[in-house]
């Protein structure tokens, strides 16, 4: 068991449940809970996916950067990650440095049963988002796992499920009444 810390991290592919699983858990700590694509998105005053068309990825993961390590130089709560942010290799440092680092693991599979209807994920737009979600995967998850302290399968458990198996890797005595049961899906690392 390892204390319980100021920052907690969630990375993983686009739709993978980092917001929706982040927000949880940050409502069961009683913590902040940041995504880092919506403070993008506040700063640009657009959407991702208009500065993303308008300027390139490459400004897009510049400005992302800069996002990162705010947040993580602040550094209480829990935070959401856009998909590739662990494509740069600051990311993943100052994650791995100033974070609890929990990668989302979901097969591009289960991703895209999730996600095929979804029209805001820019890099999904293409004739065939399946295969893109496995390039994706294949191109990131190596990076993933490099980043994170922890892999949780998130498969098909409930929201729920997913929360308590985070908050059963930390020993903390105020977290005995919130983690209740925990889930043994997870697999830590060093």
């Amino acid at each position: 068991m390892n204390p319980l810390p100021s920052l907690i991290a969630c990375v993983g592919l686009p739709g993978s449940g980092k917001s929706t699983v982040g927000r949880q858990l940050a409502k069961r700590l009683g913590w902040r809970f940041m995504d880092s694509d919506q403070v993008i998105e506040q700063r640009l005053g657009c959407s991702i996916r208009e500065f993303f068309e308008r300027e390139g990825e490459s400004a897009f993961r510049d400005l992302e950067e800069q996002v990162i390590a705010e947040i993580c130089r602040d550094g209480q709560g829990v935070l959401s990650t856009g998909g590739g942010t662990v494509l740069r290799l600051a990311n993943r440092q100052v994650l791995r440095q100033h974070a609890t680092v929990i990668y989302l693991h979901s097969p591009p599979d289960e991703v895209f049963r999730r996600l095929r209807h979804d029209q805001n994920r820019p890099l999904l737009q293409v004739a065939d988002p399946l295969g893109r979600l496995r390039e994706l995967y294949h191109a990131r998850d190596a990076l993933y796992r490099e980043t994170a302290h922890r892999v949780l399968e998130t498969g098909r458990p409930s929201v729920s499920s997913l929360v308590h198996a985070i908050l059963a890797q930390f020993d903390s005595p105020s977290l005995s009444a919130v983690a209740g049961p925990g889930v043994a899906s997870s697999t830590a690392r060093n």
